[in-house]
């Protein structure tokens, strides 16, 4: 069985960590002093190699340790390798920080190591995370493989039939390569012999007094129904006294983020129900500073083509050349959203009746072009400058929209509790002009509560190839 043997695999990643932290350093030192592209010799104006390898006793041991608080030596099955990367990353930068603290510390109490070679450290920090990402894929990967014939593979008791229960089935049995597999489902409610995708319910949930002594299970998953919720307690009692590894599924998954943000309140536990990154002041004011430079570096790159499109604008019809339309923004503030403007000049009333449809007869020549393209939002810059838009976000709605979709559509005013945007993940995905507002919801809210830096720039850098050119603009 698996718990039987995941020391073993634990032991084996961290001798493999050790060996690569180890053998990157030995590669630094060869590209740094041997190799042709070295700029020095050992034992010149550098110090010896003995003095270089000796301080590998407390490198490998500390990158360890930094792994170890980095939480890579927990279980991986299901983790994606984009956060293992962000794990190997960080550990990795705090290391060279404090290899580099503790050089300065020896350096003020021993001149010699003044030449202890910074060059050589940095060297260590890349060549150290490469190769340990590629260490950790190759064992990934491996492993993945072994799963899939049927190797390493851990089981699984579900105790309650749920949406809960049926969902994580279906995740299941899409990832072979995770080496989970279901063995049934114990319930009170659904007959014995019921079947979900190859699971069949094996008994009632008081059968798990004959089934946890057999110890031959590596893990329980608690997914009752919500109106089972009353045996909860008792059910993981018992499972804690049998030493079985116990998880809770929540019948209501719909209803909370995917990474939802807990409280200790003075030891009782609280789930805000939406986790939103960009409620943090400092990731905040990192995205701010971002839109400011980039509307400022926009601004000056493109003026230019917004002047030209402007004179296209002024000749192609009678009216201004900006047009200004109120949409909803951050907590629900509305603002007026600058655009070029693509249609004839007509009353308000007009104007806030519907959406532009396939050939709508209000919009000009000109106008096409620009909203084929969307070039027409450029002017948009102006507000993320003021601090009404960012550069990625949600698109903004008219207020006669929220009003209709906050009653339609389950969690539509979620968007609004971030800075809407010029371009967004909906958008890059293929969710704009006339198509579903229930797909840019779920689009625009996975992006709130995911929100990282990275995923910004990713929008951006996608949007120029995708997000430009838009069939659905009318």
């Amino acid at each position: 069985m698996i718990k039987d043997n995941q020391k073993y695999f634990n032991r084996l990643q961290l001798l493999v960590d050790a060996l690569v932290v180890a053998l990157s350093y030995s590669l630094s030192w060869l590209i740094k002093f041997v190799t042709p592209f070295a700029d020095t010799e050992p034992g010149v104006t550098a110090l010896s190699i003995g003095t270089y390898f000796g301080a590998l006793y407390f490198i490998v041991p500390g990158y360890i340790f930094l792994y170890y608080i980095f939480n890579m030596y927990t279980p991986k099955r299901t983790t994606h390798r984009k956060d293992e990367f962000a794990s190997i990353f960080k550990a990795n930068t705090v290391g060279m920080i404090l290899f580099m603290m503790i050089l300065f510390i020896i350096i003020s109490h021993e001149s010699e190591m003044q030449h202890f070679s910074r060059g050589m450290i940095f060297i260590f920090y890349g060549i150290n995370i490469t190769m340990t990402s590629l260490s950790r894929f190759l064992v990934r990967t491996s492993m993945q493989y072994f799963r899939k014939k049927g190797y390493n593979l851990k089981y699984v008791l579900l105790v309650g039939y749920s949406r809960a229960a049926e969902e994580y089935i279906t995740r299941i049995n899409a990832n072979p390569q995770w080496g989970y597999v279901v063995r049934g489902i114990l319930d009170d409610r659904v007959p014995r012999g019921t079947m979900y995708k190859g699971v069949k319910v094996v008994g009632s949930i008081e059968n798990l007094l004959y089934i946890l002594p057999e110890n031959k299970l590596d893990e329980i998953a608690v997914t009752l129904s919500l109106e089972d919720y009353s045996k909860l307690e008792q059910i993981v009692s018992l499972c804690e006294k049998s030493g079985v590894h116990t998880k809770f599924i929540p019948d209501y998954h719909s209803l909370i983020p995917s990474h939802p943000y807990t409280e200790d309140l003075m030891g009782l536990p609280v789930i805000n129900i939406r986790y939103v990154p960009l409620s943090n002041t400092l990731n905040l004011m990192a995205k701010r500073a971002v839109d400011v430079i980039g509307s400022l570096v926009g601004l000056g790159v493109l003026s230019p083509i917004m002047l030209f499109l402007a004179l296209c604008v002024k000749c192609s019809s009678p009216g201004p050349v900006i047009f200004k339309q109120e949409r909803v923004g951050l907590h629900n503030r509305p603002f007026q959203m600058y655009k070029f403007r693509t249609m004839e000049v007509q009353k308000k009333s007009q104007e806030q009746k519907c959406w532009t449809v396939k050939n709508d007869p209000r919009v000009t020549k000109m106008g096409k072009i620009l909203r084929r393209t969307s070039l027409d939002e450029l002017p948009q810059l102006f507000n993320i400058l003021a601090g009404e838009m960012s550069l990625v976000g949600p698109r903004p709605e008219r207020p006669l929209f929220v009003e209709k979709f906050k009653e339609e559509i389950p969690r539509y005013m979620i968007k609004h509790q971030v800075r809407p945007g010029l371009t967004g993940w909906a958008q890059i995905n293929g969710y704009r002009g006339d198509t579903s507002i229930k797909k840019r919801i779920e689009y625009d809210i996975f992006y709130i509560e995911n929100w990282t830096m990275g995923l910004d720039f990713k929008i951006m850098f996608l949007t120029i190839f995708k997000g430009f050119i838009n069939k659905n603009a009318y």
